[in-house]
Order: C-alpha cells, then structure tokens, then sequence
C-alpha cells in the first residue's frame, strides 16, 4: 500500500489526499460490500430475500467485489507493463485476484445464492482493517516521530486492529475454504434440479474451485479434514456397504478428474511463479 500523507499537511487535506487514491477505491469498494452483506442479511434473516432491497444489496455486494478485485488486477497489469513484461495466459489463470474478479463478475450476473457472498465478505474484513491500520489510523492521527532508526510508535487502535488480524485471519481463511466447497455442492445441487443457468455456473465454479484447490493451502487442509471426518463416520460397522462403496467411489472420481486437471502437467510440470494472494 502507499505511505498515508505526510503528517506536516492540514488533516483535511491529508484525508483529501487520501480519497484521491486508487486504493482508497479499493477500501471504499470493500466497505460498500460489507455494508451491502450487512443488509442483505438483515433482508435474509426477516425472510426478505425476493425484496428489492435484499436483491438491490446483493447485487451491490458483488459489483463492489468487481471494483476490488478489478482495481488490484489493473494495478498489477499497469506495473507489469511499466516494468516491460507480459502475462501469459497461464500467470493470468493462477492470479488469484483475476479468479476472484471473473467469480464476482458470474455471481453478480447469476441467479442469487446467498452463501456466495460470505467468501468475500470475509476478505473484506481483514482487507478493511489492514488498510484503516495502515493508512486510514496514521492519516487522522499521525504517529509521534521517531527517533532516527526507531521504528514509530503505533497508536492502541492500529494494537488492536493488528492483533486481530494475527490472531483470526488463519481460521478465517480455513472458514473462507469451507464456505467455497459448501458452495461447490450447493451450486451442484442447483445444477440436479435443471435451474436456470446452473449447468453454465457449475463449469465456470468448478474451474475457480479447482483452482482454489491448487492453490490454497487452507482450502486443501478443509478438503483433508472433511474427508477424514466422513472416512471416520463412514468406518462404524453399522454403516451400509453401498454407503462405503459409493464415497469411494466418489473419492476416486474426484482424485481421477483432479489429476486430469492439473495444470502442470501441460506446462511441462514446471511451477510457475508463486500465486498472487486475493487482495
């Protein structure tokens, strides 16, 4: 991120300077999807989804992810072009960020699924605090200067903020895994009923999640965890034959098609450079 305003500016045109970055679009994006999740939720919970404030809130949530996502990916292009290098199609597919924009973008365009918007509102989250810690809290209020080599004191509020990103963004993220392969079986089940473009968002979702699955350490722990708690429950001597033979073989359907689409595999096994992190 970039270095909030020099201190020695009136706060008002330091908070000004501030609202005239592309980052502050970033944040502003990113609280938009939290305040729209907000209401969303409140529209759900009171049995108010087909409202057209549920669906007004919904679709803002996921046109904000698309102002994100799009902005982290445009600046990524922009420094890549500035420094003379091109993206290929292969670093393109394994950018998280451009993942998450073409996501947003089928979410925004398909049919509401309410689960599909806590993923986001998740990153949101540590997002919003990253930056209110590190531009929004020293913007307002600066940080005492420091003595020369000293690293400057931080105010109780960015304490906080940082803490708890530390301490909660690791089972955040385990959550965020677990939302997004619910989310696989939820959109299969759409598919089994022959809604409405489900067939089309089961392709596109399952090419994201194979690559989540690639990529994400915390989504191949959730996969892990999952499988050994069903292997488990599935292991009593009371479990019917059929219910073992058929999680097999599911287990070895799913283990068959996620060889055939690994992607290294047709790069010549090479791994390419280290994803980039959804932003």
């Amino acid at each position: 991120m970039a270095p909030p305003p020099p201190a020695s500016m009136p706060l008002g045109q330091r908070l000004a300077a501030l609202a005239q970055t592309l980052q502050f679009a970033w944040f502003a994006g990113h609280v938009t999807l939290l305040l729209s999740t907000l209401r969303y939720g409140l529209s759900y919970i009171t049995f108010n989804f087909s409202s057209r404030w549920a669906s007004f809130s919904y679709r803002t949530a996921f046109l904000s992810a698309c102002v994100t996502y799009g902005i982290v990916v445009y600046k990524a292009y922009r420094a890549r072009m500035r420094a003379g290098k091109q993206s290929g199609v292969v670093a393109l597919a394994t950018d998280e960020n451009v993942q998450y924009l073409i996501m947003a973008l089928t979410w925004l365009f398909s049919r509401q699924i309410p689960l599909a918007i806590l993923p986001f509102s998740v990153y949101s989250i540590f997002h919003v605090a990253t930056y209110v810690r590190s531009n929004l809290l020293p913007t307002i209020q600066p940080p005492p200067a420091a003595q020369a080599g000293a690293k400057p004191q931080a105010s109780a509020a960015s304490d906080a903020i940082g803490k708890f990103v530390k301490e909660y963004y690791d089972g955040s993220m385990t959550l965020v895994a677990l939302l997004e392969i619910f989310l696989w079986f939820r959109v299969f089940g759409s598919a089994l009923l022959f809604q409405r473009g489900s067939w089309i968002l089961l392709v596109v979702y399952t090419v994201f999640f194979r690559a989540r699955v690639a990529q994400s350490s915390f989504v191949q722990e959730a996969i892990s965890q999952l499988t050994a708690r069903i292997d488990a429950q599935l292991a009593n001597q009371s479990t019917p034959p059929a219910a073992k033979q058929g999680w097999g073989t599911f287990k070895t359907v799913v283990r068959q098609a996620a060889d055939a689409t690994d992607i290294r595999k047709y790069v010549g096994g090479q791994p390419g450079a280290a994803p980039k992190k959804a932003q």
